[in-house]
């Protein structure tokens, strides 16, 4: 007989420490199961040398196998992380043990990244780590609020709750994406359209027109003259070359400078400053964090955790910079409000809101109220935006091509009146 040192949880959620004797760890796992408690992790205390153990089998099996490794997984989309927390969260809600759920997850999983991650997952968690700990071995997929929020469940033994309440989260940060990227499409659309119709017209129809000019030996108007000049220009492989090399390296060197601490800081700045998009920007980026604050607070994260998650969710590093002060400022005793209206990020209507919510005692609402206003913020930035720019585009197109129109005709006006003389 060995001794044993566990960790479990009871049917309420409950965490148990103690000691117990068994032949081995399976058959200590499987005496805590039959009590009703399910095994976080399980260590030799007392034997021929100290280790960890598996703990939580799946379903029927003594012993976990180790699944075949999957090296490099990419990415998942947003959607299948959501999908993902929803059906989990039901699962774990119903009394299904988390091995089990993770391995019904991980058989309907749609994404084969996502579906390889849930089975490295499952493999750890039977080996007696914890959910987070697993969680956490792939940042690229689940980030540092992701994790904090499953923290926070597991500790506090609400983990369904919280599952749930992170799917809500990710379908309207996801929600407010979409929105973004939809208004921002047919502008796009049209800009690389009239770009192509303009490059189109000046290297194949302009040097037509050219030959033709130069046959009747006459001058140039001004506007023609411009128009040749482009037209030589996009023409010749020299020059496009050194276009094309002149734009690579620049590319190259935004985002180098962007790689850098200080060059993404004011890159951020820049997008902020700009002139109305500048606005969107900063509303969504307040959006964002309004509404990732109030998820994180909800599921009972510490505030200076809660402060150290958001700074890296809001995905602007001024902002982050502003959270990550004010997070020092509470580590000394100071309220949220004030190192905020400080950093001139924060519109005093948050600060204020952001005050009653913590005199009140009611700062998660408080915050889900401003994330509320901001998004609808957005949507009517978007809606106009959109509005506006669709007839600034095509007034711009058609005046670049009756430009070029006009300039084709000038000359071709002067050739017809020197016939007629």
């Amino acid at each position: 007989m060995t001794s044993f040192a566990y960790v479990a949880r009871d049917q309420q959620g409950n965490m148990q420490e103690g000691t117990a004797d068994a032949d081995n760890a399976q058959a200590l796992t499987r005496q805590l199961r039959e009590r009703g408690l399910w095994v976080q992790r399980v260590d030799i205390v007392r034997g021929t040398r100290t280790q960890k153990n598996a703990a939580a089998p799946a379903a029927g099996a003594e012993t976990a196998v180790k699944p075949r490794r999957i090296p490099g997984f990419g990415k998942v989309k947003s959607r299948d992380l959501t999908v993902f927390c929803r059906q989990f969260s039901t699962m774990i809600n119903a009394g299904v043990s988390m091995v089990h759920s993770l391995t019904v997850l991980e058989e309907q999983a749609e994404s084969p990244n996502l579906r390889g991650i849930i089975r490295e997952v499952s493999y750890q968690v039977q080996s007696g780590e914890s959910l987070t700990r697993s969680l956490s071995q792939f940042p690229h997929v689940f980030n540092k609020l992701f994790v904090g929020l499953v923290r926070a469940g597991e500790v506090g033994g609400v983990l369904d709750e919280t599952l749930n309440r992170l799917a809500t989260f990710l379908e309207e940060d996801l929600k407010l994406r979409r929105k973004v990227k939809s208004a921002m499409t047919y502008p796009t659309l049209v800009m690389i359209v009239a770009i192509l119709i303009v490059v189109g017209l000046v290297t194949f129809i302009v040097p037509k027109f050219i030959a033709l000019f130069k046959d009747f030996n006459i001058h140039m108007p001004p506007p023609t003259q411009f128009l040749i000049d482009c037209s030589n220009f996009l023409t010749n492989p020299v020059y496009v070359t050194i276009l094309l090399g002149t734009l690579t390296l620049l590319f190259v060197g935004v985002n180098r400078l962007r790689a850098t601490k200080s060059g993404q800081r004011y890159w951020d700045m820049l997008l902020l400053r700009l002139p109305v998009f500048g606005k969107l920007n900063h509303r969504v980026a307040l959006a964002r964090f309004s509404r990732t604050m109030s998820t994180l607070m909800t599921s009972g994260v510490p505030i200076l955790q809660a402060l150290e998650t958001v700074g890296g969710a809001v995905d602007n590093a001024v902002i982050s910079s502003a959270l990550l002060d004010a997070r020092e400022a509470v580590r000394e005793g100071e309220r949220i409000g004030d190192p905020l209206k400080h950093s001139k990020m924060f519109p005093p209507m948050v600060v204020q809101m952001i005050r009653i919510g913590e005199e009140t005692g009611s700062l998660d609402s408080m915050l889900a109220k401003v994330a509320d206003f901001y998004e609808a913020e957005v949507d009517a930035m978007l809606e106009s935006l959109t509005a506006v720019m669709e007839p600034i585009l095509i007034v711009c197109l058609g005046g670049v091509v009756g430009f070029i129109v006009v300039a084709m005709f000038l000359p071709l006006i002067a050739i017809i009146t020197t016939f007629t003389k």
